[in-house]
């Protein structure tokens, strides 16, 4: 069964066609993804699927009665609404049939009618059926998977950061249980356990989803078919994203060979014709050959020329190397913001050769620590000192230049204070080209930002490089560009990043900033992870199993002496949960410097908490 089709779609803004007769079909249950560069029409695409924006010719059919859920923006909700308010509007529908079966129940009591218990009997199983005794479990277990709460979810909505609202909205369309599922870059603004989550989420869902997303880790997970947008056609490949790009450069190296051999012979041919047309000065046989020759290459002229899939950066670091082993020392770092302590009590080294990935919840406090080993701000206690020989630069998260109104050559210039041919030669390296170099900075979009401003960076014979979130909302082909920048990088590096795709590339030691502490894992991305999984399933191991319990409908309460002896056997459970809770917390604080200690009791922790948040919701029913 066909979930989406679409039929020679097209989209004018203007004289810009930004979709070329788009055609395909999405069959139910399949997880496809856009892919294409920033400018290529995957947004319009998703827009117009989501209903959100109209077309100008063309087809697009969603079966009458498919309940489609769009991750794409942060939609209004009404003033005051709090996180509960919103995750609870997923289950509308159900709350409608709760509704009517509470107006069954009422005319029953009053009336002994064999249709009316036969309607309530059916609309009963419908309700079981579609989970409605199950919503505050599923609420639960969402909210545990996205990483949101208990106190996030009593809070008003309107003051939740960017980050925090996408996770809701997530929740939100995950709960709605639709058929169809649009995302666009569902993972922005999510860490990477987040992240992790919903790439484990959606190969289970049992819909059809349908993916924007940049996240090549993620991707690579999550669907099984891929739609690319090329200057607003479509091209489709049958596979994740490792297959795709496999394919594409298959396809790219075939294509250019066939364009290669045509235009050999289409020269050969030439020539041959030119010659012809020469010899034949009066005799008409030669000049009709001549012609006839012309008339096949016009006939053969059938491969275009290929698009480069990717433009390569020709510039390496001007870097000089250091005096002795470390870079840099962090002696007794403290920071708070208010009441909010981010860490206390940092003490670390970094050494030559040390590629490190900071890493750690969204408001943790990693950009403040990058700013601190930066030199931009400052500690509240302790102090970070540099090795002599140290010349260190930072890429920041949101680039800036000092006057956004000067072209891009002229930004050079001014920067670097070189010769106008010596700023053209860089900017070329760094796919500057042409009267592209007279746009101003203003104009530029991130992928570009970071390009120039990385041309400056790699000019200034630096030996430590710092970077904050640098492919974030950056199309795959502008991520490449920053690796391909990076790779050729031989100094120590420091960066934060929430893309695995990069940590997993360049990192060779771990920091994760969790609750103020640093977990110093010297090792890759992958051994980090894999250190992680082995701590949770010897948690998993030791923890003792709840009792699996048949779901069923609410039975009848119990007296008040059974119900008050309930109550006080989980409170005792309660204050047991607790205690364990503060003395893990204690045992945190000793085992700092020890990561798989950390590892075992954080992950205890965590379950520790669910088995409270459950006892909780239990207790809770009691008074009801």
């Amino acid at each position: 069964m066909i979930d989406i089709s679409v039929s020679k779609l097209n989209k004018f803004y203007g004289e810009h066609h930004v979709l070329r007769d788009v055609t395909f079909n999405i069959e139910q249950g399949e997880r496809v993804g856009l892919l294409g560069d920033n400018g290529s029409g995957k947004t319009t695409l998703f827009k117009i699927l989501s209903g959100e924006l109209d077309y100008d010719s063309g087809e697009v059919v969603i079966p009458q009665g498919r309940r489609i859920a769009v991750v794409s923006q942060i939609p209004d909700y009404p003033a005051g609404a709090s996180v509960n308010d919103v995750l609870a509007s997923a289950f509308a529908h159900l709350d409608e049939m709760s509704a009517e079966l509470r107006r069954l129940e009422k005319m029953m009591e009053v009336y002994s009618d064999a249709d009316l218990l036969s309607r309530y009997d059916r609309l009963s199983s419908r309700f079981e059926h579609m989970g409605g005794y199950d919503t505050e479990t599923e609420i639960s277990k969402t909210c545990n998977g996205l990483g949101i709460p208990q106190e996030m979810r009593e809070r008003i909505f309107d003051t939740l950061s960017g980050g925090e609202k996408t996770r809701i909205v997530i929740a939100c369309a995950l709960l709605q249980d639709p058929d169809i599922l649009l995302l666009d870059e569902p993972t922005n603004h999510l860490d990477i356990d987040a992240v992790e989550w919903l790439e484990d989420y959606l190969p289970k869902f049992r819909g059809t989803v349908f993916i924007i997303s940049h996240d090549r880790y993620f991707i690579d997970k999550c669907i099984t078919r891929v739609i690319e947008l090329s200057d607003g056609v479509a091209e489709f490949y049958p596979g994740n994203y490792s297959f795709y790009v496999e394919e594409r450069e298959a396809r790219y190296e075939e294509q250019l060979r066939r364009y290669k051999a045509e235009q050999a012979e289409i020269k050969r041919l030439e020539f041959t014709a030119e010659r012809m047309h020469g010899w034949g000065m009066g005799n008409k046989r030669l000049q009709v050959r001549a012609f006839a020759i012309e008339k096949r290459i016009e006939r053969m002229r059938k491969t275009e020329k290929p698009k480069e899939i990717r433009s390569s950066l020709h510039a390496q670091f001007s870097s000089t190397g250091f005096w002795g082993d470390n870079v840099a020392k962090l002696a007794n770092i403290d920071k708070a913001y208010g009441e909010k302590i981010l860490f206390q009590d940092l003490s670390l080294t970094i050494e030559n050769g040390d590629r490190i990935a900071l890493i750690g919840d969204n408001g943790c406090g990693k950009t403040t620590l990058l700013d601190i080993i930066a030199r931009i701000s400052q500690p509240d206690r302790g102090s970070v000192t540099y090795n002599p020989s140290v010349k260190s630069a930072l890429l920041p998260q949101v680039i800036r230049f000092a006057d956004e109104n000067r072209t891009i050559l002229d930004t050079v210039l001014y920067d670097l204070n070189v010769s106008t041919q010596t700023a053209r030669n860089r900017l070329a390296s760094f796919l500057f080209f042409g009267d592209d170099v007279f746009d101003r900075v203003s104009t530029l979009s991130g992928g570009e930002r970071s390009r120039l401003k990385l041309c400056e960076l790699m000019a200034a014979n630096i030996n430590f490089l710092m970077l904050d979130e640098p492919t974030n909302h950056l199309d795959i082909t502008s991520r490449e560009w920053i690796e391909e920048a990076v790779a050729e990088f031989d100094g120590a590096l420091l960066f934060v990043s929430h893309d695995r795709f990069f940590i997993s590339r360049f990192a060779n030691r771990i920091w994760e900033l969790r609750d103020g502490v640093i977990y110093d894992f010297k090792g890759t991305f992958d051994a980090y992870r894999r250190e992680k999984q082995l701590a949770r399933e010897r948690i998993s191991a030791a923890a003792p199993q709840p009792k699996r319990e048949e779901k069923s409908k609410p039975q009848a309460k119990p007296n008040k002496k059974q119900n008050d002896k309930k109550i006080r056997e989980i409170e005792r459970e309660i204050s047991k949960l607790e205690e364990r809770i503060s003395e893990i917390d204690a045992e945190i604080q000793i085992s700092a410097s020890d990561f798989e200690a950390l590892s075992r009791l954080y992950e205890e922790r965590e379950t520790l908490n669910t088995e409270l948040e459950e006892k909780m919701t239990i207790w809770e029913s009691l008074f009801d």
